[in-house]
């Protein structure tokens, strides 16, 4: 395919993407249309990962894949509603692009004004960080990340559309702990955070001004907090799932926790139905109340496996069966959630919040000082 036609493609494929995006509703900003139509995110993805079926290893697709078929695949997956999987470590994933519909929801919700300084924590391809620059215009946008093959990557696909030359521009680029920030370029008027978080780094409220805002996943949600000053923030959760990377760094949870149950634990009874298992918004209330405990999710059907730092596991498989092992009885932590999340008629995210106050943070349920509060951290 010579260069004119694959501009082309992908120039119709982009086309395509954005009319997705706004069937969902989201880019109601014209701005925000007009960046997405110009900045083409295969310039950020050269290559990303597919999962081969029944998680037998990684799929590589890539811009120089010396078959024109493959060749074609990785530029239509560029330009699909769906993230990709950009860095692959052990067997694991480690960085990804991610899905376009999701960071269009999360730019809109950040209500930015031109001039604003954005500071984004979890760099990736830079494309997030493109689509900012495009927004705002000038030097507007601080990106971290905490690895420099990843800062490297972003800062030579951004270079390559422009946003970056010789080192600067645009977009500035820094290696570094993206839980403390970037204090000397604050303060800034949006922090904007694209992996998962415990709970909200005091060194980002010090760095935002007042009245500006903090965009952070927390437990498979997003929640958007003004800032009132260096110690206090507060708001609700946008309604809308977001899976992310887990922040790496000195924000990253303290302790390593252990695999999940094995088969030679201990069968207990539940009275919680195994579909609920696969309702978003459950998942996301039993994250919310789980606290230091591990929740992960076999999708398609697998079930949950919960893990906490002193040993105890459970693993509640599709059929019903919940084997539970180690000291606590982790699954009661599970038919707690599931009372409240019946006893308040199945709640959307919407309903929830997240309160900062000095050295302390909570989750909450319709109202700060409310009776339904989990700590955060």
């Amino acid at each position: 395919m010579d260069s004119d036609r694959w501009a082309r493609t992908a120039g119709l494929l982009r086309a395509r993407l954005v009319r997705r995006i706004l069937d969902a509703g989201t880019l109601r900003d014209p701005a925000w249309r007009t960046a997405f139509e110009q900045v083409p995110r295969h310039v950020f993805v050269p290559y990303y990962y597919r999962p081969y079926p029944g998680g037998r290893g990684w799929d590589r697709l890539a811009a120089d894949d010396p078959d024109p078929r493959r060749r074609a695949r990785w530029l239509a997956g560029a330009y699909e509603d769906i993230p990709l999987v950009t860095r692959v470590q052990e067997g694991q994933l480690v960085s990804s692009s991610s899905q376009p519909s999701l960071m269009a929801m999360m730019l809109e919700a950040l209500e930015v004004q031109q001039g604003q300084a954005v500071l984004e924590i979890g760099t990736g391809t830079g494309y997030n960080a493109a689509l900012l620059a495009h927004r705002l215009g000038g030097c507007a946008v601080t990106t971290v990340d905490l690895e420099e093959e990843i800062t490297d990557a972003a800062r030579d696909h951004l270079a390559a559309v422009g946003f970056v030359s010789q080192g600067r521009g645009r977009v500035t680029v820094l290696t570094g702990d993206g839980a403390l920030g970037c204090h000397e370029r604050a303060p800034f008027d949006r922090i904007m955070a694209t992996c998962e978080l415990a709970s909200v780094p005091e060194a980002w409220l010090r760095q935002c001004r007042p009245g500006g805002m903090v965009l952070a996943p927390i437990a498979d949600g997003l929640a958007a907090l003004r800032v009132t000053d260096a110690a206090h923030a507060e708001g609700r959760f946008l309604d809308t799932p977001a899976y992310f990377v887990a922040l790496r760094g000195s924000g990253a949870p303290p302790h390593p926790l252990p695999a999940p149950v094995g088969e030679d634990g201990r069968v207990r009874g539940t009275n919680v139905p195994p579909v609920v298992l696969d309702d978003d918004v459950f998942r996301f209330v039993l994250a919310l109340s789980a606290g230091e405990l591990e929740v992960s999710w076999a999708f398609g059907g697998g079930g949950v496996a919960i893990a906490a730092p002193d040993g105890s596991t459970v693993r509640a498989q599709r059929d019903g069966t919940v084997l539970v092992s180690g000291p606590r009885d982790l699954w009661a932590v599970v038919e707690d959630s599931y009372r409240l999340w019946r006893r308040e008629r199945f709640p959307r995210r919407a309903r929830f919040g997240v309160s900062v106050s000095g050295s302390r943070q909570w989750a909450w349920l319709d109202a700060p000082d409310g009776p339904c509060v989990w700590p955060l951290g």
